[in-house]
């Protein structure tokens, strides 16, 4: 087996996912990863596996789609998901992590391995043999151009945004109340508005000025990561039926539901720092902590982050890729990651595992397994596959995902969670039963 080696470009999600399944399987890696020498505009850290955005892997009921996904990751042994249930910070039913401990663990266990090589540099062109590229879509511009070349490829773009991080000791608590929605806990810290206070707020985010983005269209922002601002240029009434709805909550002071209402989300395990969810932007900095500062209970806060915005580069992947995530037109070339158009921290990271599996198994003269639709490992590989004339990137959704079969004579399930429970059940069912 020492003759044989792989490389995996770029040490993200997606990256250190596809290392940790190769050398799992007994594979030599050489990891190319040009930070810390050279960072990108959303990276700040010397770590593999940084968290640009949020620190929220979203989900972890089975009766979501991306909950499922978490699970069938962590039974094909997934380090991503190790660290991030090892460095769990509280936020209701989602799983949000500490970033630097997250990351810092994920960099730890790879560069301890005995078969793990690291290169600290930037990579021009794609590596002869076999590959997995996973340098996301912040991809350096010469790696660009090379990849640009490849037969058969077009590339897209769209615009990511990151949300703000404040200080908790700068808050006002005062002003809010502590609550997860549904009452399922008391891990979010909730800013409630007044239709006056929301109202205000709008005026101010409608009106402040926005940082330029070099070829910014609105049209080209993946909705998953929608800035604020562009949220209320659709509408005054968007942002509070989107990450302002108050649906859930009742202030416990008042036992009412405020008119709107802004969630704060643990950031870092000492709790010294809270993210505002779902408030990607990219309104200039000074704006950010003026406009922002109407927010009850954010008056004095301290931004240990602003918010950010950058273009993003992906893949048309079908007819590109196979389902496993591999070069049709090159064998043992894969791609892995945001870049290939699946969209979100998990769904890279499982690209990595199909990909990082695949390539083992090639390597050590087996046949690659072929996931099934019905899992959401499957269904992924299936949609970057698949030719589509509007490809974009995607979450995982049960939209992607085989339905329940019909079953002459046998009852219906109407209920959408037991639906959707039943379908991950299946597909757990299937994974589990794979030679891990």
């Amino acid at each position: 087996m020492s003759e044989l080696r792989a490389t995996v470009v770029g040490a993200g999600l997606a990256g250190s996912e596809a290392a940790w399944q190769l050398v799992r399987k007994g594979i030599p890696v050489t990891i190319v990863e040009m930070k810390p020498a050279q960072q990108t505009p959303a990276h700040h850290t010397e770590y593999f596996a940084e968290l640009v955005c949020s620190n929220s892997f979203r989900g972890s009921r089975l009766s979501s789609a991306v909950g499922l996904l978490k699970e069938e990751m962590r039974c094909m042994d997934s380090l991503i998901m190790q660290c991030a249930d090892d460095n769990q910070v509280p936020a209701g039913d989602a799983l949000a992590v500490d970033r630097e401990g997250f990351s810092r663990q994920v960099t730890e266990t790879l560069l301890r391995h005995p078969l793990v090589t690291l290169e600290k540099r930037e990579a021009s062109e794609i590596p002869d043999g076999p590959v997995i590229i996973a340098t996301g879509p912040l991809t350096s511009p010469a790696l660009a151009d090379a990849i640009q070349s490849l037969p058969g490829l077009d590339t897209l773009n769209f615009y990511d945004a990151a949300a703000p991080i404040v200080l908790r000791e700068s808050l006002d608590e005062t002003r809010m109340f502590r609550l997860s929605r549904y009452g399922r806990g008391d891990d979010y810290l909730n800013c409630p508005f007044t239709e006056e206070e929301y109202n205000r707020f709008i005026d101010a985010l409608l009106t402040a000025e926005t940082a330029e983005v070099h070829g910014f269209e609105e049209t080209r922002v993946f909705e998953g990561c929608m800035p604020i601002e562009s949220m209320a240029r659709r509408g005054r009434m968007v942002p509070a039926f989107g990450p302002m709805k108050p649906v859930g909550l009742r202030d416990p002071r008042t036992g009412k539901a405020p008119f709107a209402v802004v969630q704060l989300r643990q950031d870092d395990a000492g709790e010294t720092m809270y993210n505002i969810v779902g408030f990607q932007t990219r309104l200039k900095f000074g704006e950010q902590k003026r406009v922002f500062g109407l927010i009850p209970g954010l008056e004095n806060a301290v931004f240990s982050r602003y918010g950010v915005m950058h273009r993003n580069t992906f893949l048309k992947s079908p007819g590109f890729l196979n389902s496993r995530f591999e070069m049709i037109r090159r064998p043992m070339c894969y791609f892995a990651g945001q870049m290939t158009g699946v969209e979100g921290y998990v769904e890279s990271a499982a690209s990595g595992l199909v990909a990082g599996r695949s390539l083992a198994d090639q390597l050590l003269g087996r046949e690659p397994l072929e996931l099934p639709g019905f899992t959401a490992l499957g269904a992924m590989g299936r949609y970057v596959s698949t030719p589509n004339s509007s490809f974009q990137p995607m979450n995982c959704t049960f939209g992607l995902i085989d339905p329940l079969p019909v079953i002459p004579g046998a009852k219906k399930i109407r209920d959408k969670k037991e639906r959707y429970e039943a379908i991950s059940d299946r597909a757990l069912r299937y994974i589990r039963s794979i030679d891990q």
